[in-house]
């Protein structure tokens, strides 16, 4: 068989073989009396709860992470804004009106910028010009930090915990199959297969609940550390400018 006739063989190949899938999986769940729809039907109240709980675990693990790597990415693509716009400008009010008004940046400088021309009257003249403006940025530092850290620590949990409220589901399952398998006084294999497999998906879903989190947990940590390195050093170089005139990295103190 030449090259140019293999190739419609194998699709319609491939074709007929998706298609008694299609046709065949349908079937197979609607006679499975062991799978997921089993579990929930026959499962009491504890059980059903544990499943709950598992979803919406997993539901908002993948939530946290989508919306945290697209809050990550537009900060880093802010960061690469700053220095194409913020710092060729004139003077630091040009720049911060050049950068996009929903940036972390833009918070930063504005924030240092009030500071500073503001430092006249009541309880801030205790306080010197650099103590004031260093404070001020800090708190609008730590405001982004916390922003970023957001959800975080729910990852970190589920990431913890779903593996034992699944084996908690699993044992909870097994018990009453075996009650339920004393009760009837019958212990052959297609008695206890059942009910113990139904409970062992438990656990199952416990940890494909739990490697997502901690896979997206330790990624989004990561991240977070260059995104904050940017931000510090964004604040130091506008505290540095607001003060003294000049980019921290780039002053020298000898001089």
């Amino acid at each position: 068989m030449t090259r140019q006739h293999r190739k419609p063989v194998m699709a319609a190949a491939l074709l007929t073989a998706f298609s008694a899938l299609a046709y065949a999986t349908p079937a197979a769940a609607a006679d499975n009396p062991y799978g997921l729809g089993a579990l929930w039907s026959n499962g009491d109240f504890i059980a059903r709860t544990v499943l709950i709980i598992m979803v919406v675990m997993s539901v908002g693990t993948w939530y946290i992470m989508i919306t945290k790597f697209l809050e990550q990415a537009r900060m880093l693509k802010a960061a690469k804004e700053v220095k194409a716009k913020f710092w060729p400008a004139h003077d630091i009010k040009e720049g911060a009106a050049l950068l996009d008004t929903a940036s972390p940046f833009r918070y930063i400088a504005d924030t240092g910028i009030t500071a500073a021309e503001h430092h006249e009257g009541t309880m801030q003249e205790t306080i010197d010009l650099y103590s004031w403006t260093t404070m001020s940025i800090q708190r609008s530092v730590d405001f982004i930090q916390n922003r970023l850290q957001g959800g975080l620590a729910f990852l970190g949990t589920v990431g913890s915990t779903s593996p034992f409220v699944g084996l908690f589901g699993t044992v909870w399952g097994i018990y009453h199959a075996l009650t339920a398998i004393g009760i009837a006084g019958q212990a052959s294999i297609d008695k206890v297969a059942g009910p113990v497999g139904e409970s062992l998906i438990m656990t199952a879903i416990g940890l494909g609940t739990a490697v997502p989190a901690v896979l997206g947990y330790n990624m989004l940590v990561r991240r977070n550390k260059g995104a904050l390195d940017e931000v510090r050093n964004f604040a130091a170089d506008v505290q540095s400018i607001l003060i003294g005139g000049y980019r921290h990295e780039t002053h020298d103190p000898a001089e």
